[in-house]
């Protein structure tokens, strides 16, 4: 099974409405149809790397392609899970989280995207809470990490009800245009202040631990 070579296929992250897990193949599928669908507007690029631009053949395309590679090059040192999320039996969206030297550095950075269909439900809220569990309660985690361009509403505002603070800026040139890209921090504290969602994380044993680069002290 592939579970047997790649342990983090057991993982799965439940919430009321969601189901988090690494895609299948049949789920790239349904992720690439999301992609192709559109996930934001097209007036406004919240992404650094501007792939949404393409074709909606395209960015099917580079979805599959971009999941597939975040698995295939991970590693103990620096590793990315590139969840999908699924609400009802559908793959909606992506929830990624990622660590670089995580057991010394205790920090994971997160990013997501969702189907246009699905926007407005409080669902970027909910698969953000899932991953940030994951990291805090599963992983212990000391702090997360998140970024937005301003402009972006719902995205700053997932961060602030989750309790994050503003971390600084950095700017990116999109287009020929200088982009604020406003970062976010988390603490431990604040998302136990602020922590709403239960979420189950199921899955989470030795082998996944040890493919993120952690032992027995991941709690601690």
């Amino acid at each position: 099974m592939i579970t047997d070579y790649l342990p983090v296929y057991r993982l799965r992250l439940r919430t009321e409405r969601l189901e988090l897990r690494m895609p299948d193949f049949d789920d790239l599928v349904a992720l690439a149809d999301q992609a192709a669908a559109g996930v934001h507007d097209p007036a406004f690029m919240p992404f650094v790397v501007p792939w949404t631009e393409a074709e909606p053949m395209e960015r099917g395309r580079a979805t599959v392609l971009w999941q597939m590679r975040a698995i295939a090059v991970s590693t103990p040192e620096e590793w990315t899970l590139p969840f999908v999320v699924v609400r009802d039996g559908e793959v909606i969206g992506m929830q990624e989280v990622a660590g670089k030297e995580f057991k010394a550095s205790r920090e994971g950075t997160t990013g997501s995207w969702l189907g246009l269909a699905h926007h407005g439900r409080g669902l970027g809220t909910e698969m953000r809470a899932a991953v940030l569990d994951f990291l805090f309660n599963g992983l212990g985690a000391d702090y997360a990490l998140s970024a937005s361009f301003d402009g972006n509403g719902p995205s700053q505002g997932v961060s602030r009800k989750l309790g994050y603070r503003e971390d600084g800026i950095v700017h990116h040139v999109l287009r020929g245009e200088r982009r604020v890209d406003r970062r976010w921090r988390l603490s431990r504290e604040d998302w136990e202040a602020n922590r709403k969602h239960e979420v189950a994380i199921e899955g989470l044993d030795e082998g996944v631990l040890a493919m993120l680069g952690l032992g027995e002290d991941a709690g601690e």
